[in-house]
């Protein structure tokens, strides 16, 4: 298996109470990797899971899981992500939450969980931003 780029770092002083590891690095020969916000849309570009956060959640899940690996990535070489979903109740940003912590397994990359107000595609309610980093070969 090729060496990680991604260290993930973990607090002993602040609360271990968030469920993600609080920073993380990658040397300075990695290759940083920006993804597009994935949005969960199918093949043909529309929405799948209407009113369904954790559904929309998983989409989008699985549309990271493929850019990562058309950029020669996979989950475990993210570095940080943003998640927004559109709901102004925590419940709803919990539900999608859990669906993308429960994707990362043990690679509990840092994360930032924001309520927007809405989201650029019709009925779309989540959407994830994330960095990788790669060591390529």
């Amino acid at each position: 298996m090729a060496r990680r780029a991604v260290t993930l770092i973990r607090s002993a002083t602040l609360s271990d109470v968030a469920d993600y590891a609080y920073a993380a690095t990658a040397p300075a020969e990695a290759r940083l990797i920006f993804l597009a916000g994935s949005c969960p849309l199918d093949e043909d570009g529309a929405t799948v899971a209407v009113g369904d956060y954790a559904g929309q959640a998983a989409k989008a899940l699985e549309n990271l899981r493929t850019a990562l690996a058309d950029a020669g990535a996979d989950l475990e070489d993210v570095i940080s992500t943003r998640v927004l979903v559109a709901s102004p109740r925590q419940a709803d940003l919990v539900t999608a939450w859990d669906v993308v912590r429960a994707g990362f397994g043990d690679h509990d990359v840092p994360s930032t969980l924001l309520g927007v107000t809405v989201l650029g595609y019709h009925d779309q309610l989540v959407e994830i931003e994330a960095v990788a980093a790669v060591l390529d070969s």
